[in-house]
């Protein structure tokens, strides 16, 4: 029966026309946060990716940011002038066809490690509290990230992978009904997921993380290019810290899935291979996780840019000005040989 269901929920998604979408970006929650804070937006570090990602998505160079945030959360009163459509709408000024997806950072990852989450057996009381405390959090970060997108005046709506109908079968996405996500992008909003704890069909429960959506949302519609915003400039042949870290500038993807380093040449008589590695507290695979779902999106044809945010080489990026990989752009390329 669960299989039928599933089949009817991908036919409907498969029958709806699919828009025209430029790009995917991953803001990854070691950059929006502060990793070492339980539960701290670095706001910083949102704020200038926001208005990055109005720039890129602007439909013109005079286009006005309008913000639409008319919340008050201090009690303050809604001014009139807030909501004056005359003076402040008469255009958004944006193009939806961005979809934005971000990581938990230091939201949702202890709660989800404490508990066991990501292990399943969501029928132990741990584990279901573990679930609903990641659910708070990971959704209270979202809200904060629509909120300053809003702000700066991009049509931003939070979609929750769980309330969406996304489920996993050994941690695999197993459903994933994107009728709602297609309406949104039709209808001029710009959707906003997250990683999130969502339902397995074998374990009961775990956490299917940003990356895990950014790919599969990538297999069905087919973006120009996707962008991964981290705290680091790119992939790094062993963690950035290391003062002999060598940035990794091309990656390249055969048909079978398997990448290889093809800029810089690495000595490997020398001992250069890559290190990868996962902080304690991830659920979600960390920067392996991130390396083995870009190839697969690399693997269909579709350029993957991984940079720093906040930085003149995340906004080039966000804007598809870096399509050839200049030797002035500092990140990491992941694309197929075909290429």
């Amino acid at each position: 029966m669960a299989n039928s269901v599933e089949n009817q929920n991908q036919h409907k998604t498969l029958d709806l026309p699919k828009p025209k979408l430029r790009c995917i970006v991953k803001l990854g929650g070691a950059a929006i946060t502060r990793k070492n804070e339980l539960e701290s937006i670095n706001e910083e570090s949102l704020g200038t990716v926001c208005t990055q990602l109005r720039k890129a998505m602007a439909n013109s160079p005079a286009a006005r940011a309008a913000g639409m945030d008319w919340s008050r959360r201090k009690g303050n009163p809604i001014n009139a002038s807030d909501l004056d459509p005359v003076t402040e709408f008469s255009e958004i000024g944006v193009d939806s066809d961005f979809i934005i997806v971000h990581g938990a950072g230091s939201f949702g990852h202890f709660h989800a490690s404490r508990s066991g989450v990501h292990k399943g057996g969501v029928h132990l009381p741990l584990v279901k509290a573990g679930f609903v405390a990641t659910r708070i959090s990971v959704t209270s970060l979202n809200l904060e990230i629509v909120r300053a997108l809003a702000q700066e005046g991009i049509p931003a709506v939070g979609m929750s992978p769980f309330a969406c109908g996304w489920s996993t079968r050994e941690r695999n996405v197993a459903s994933a009904d994107i009728s709602q996500l297609i309406k949104a992008l039709q209808t001029g909003f710009v959707p906003i997921l997250h990683g999130d704890a969502v339902l397995d069909d074998l374990q009961g429960c775990t956490i299917l993380s940003g990356d895990v959506i950014i790919r599969h949302l990538a297999q069905l519609l087919m973006p120009d290019y996707v962008v991964f915003l981290t705290d680091v400039l790119g992939v790094y042949d062993r963690p950035p810290t290391d003062p002999n870290a060598i940035l990794l500038r091309e990656i390249a993807v055969d048909e079978d899935g398997d990448w290889s380093i093809v800029k810089p040449a690495l000595d490997h008589s020398k001992g250069q291979d890559v290190e990868i590695t996962v902080a304690a507290h991830d659920t979600t695979g960390g920067m392996e996780t991130k390396i083995l779902e870009a190839a697969m999106i690399a693997k269909l044809g579709i350029d993957v840019f991984i940079t720093k945010a906040g930085t003149e080489y995340s906004e080039r990026a966000l804007k598809g000005e870096v399509r050839h990989a200049p030797d002035d752009w500092l990140g990491t390329v992941i694309r197929s040989v075909r290429h």
